[in-house]
């Protein structure tokens, strides 16, 4: 069973930039396909970006494309979510999750068995 811990979260002011870690232990997290997702107050949990087993394949939510990249670097057990050009509407808790059920990624948070505390991610406006 794979243990994911998020850092990176904090203060940023509007147009800033953060990247975001999720560091696996207790299993090798190039057997998972990796996720982000991200709880707004108030909101339901969405869907941020997966990324394959290889790294070959990834997926964004639409309206982050272009601004938030996701990377792996199997050799560190670790998976990055690079932010950019942050606004207000990014302010949220954002968490890793991990899957073998798919190889290439998935977008629906069911798919995920392993999941993260949560790192929280505050923009000012």
């Amino acid at each position: 069973q794979v243990h994911l811990v998020e850092s990176g979260g904090g203060l940023v002011q509007s147009g800033g930039s953060l990247r975001l870690a999720c560091a696996a232990s207790g299993g090798t997290v190039g057997s998972y396909t990796m996720g982000w997702f991200r709880e707004a107050t108030g909101k339901e949990r969405e869907f941020v970006a997966t990324i394959g087993r290889s790294g070959g394949t990834r997926f964004y939510a639409d309206s982050l494309k272009g601004r938030f990249t996701i990377s792996r670097d199997n050799a560190k057990n670790t998976v990055y979510l690079q932010m950019n050009s942050l606004t207000s509407e990014d302010t949220a808790v954002y968490y890793c999750a991990a899957t073998v059920r798919s190889r290439f990624g998935t977008t629906q948070a069911r798919d995920y068995d392993y999941w993260g505390q949560g790192t929280q991610v505050t923009v000012s406006s």
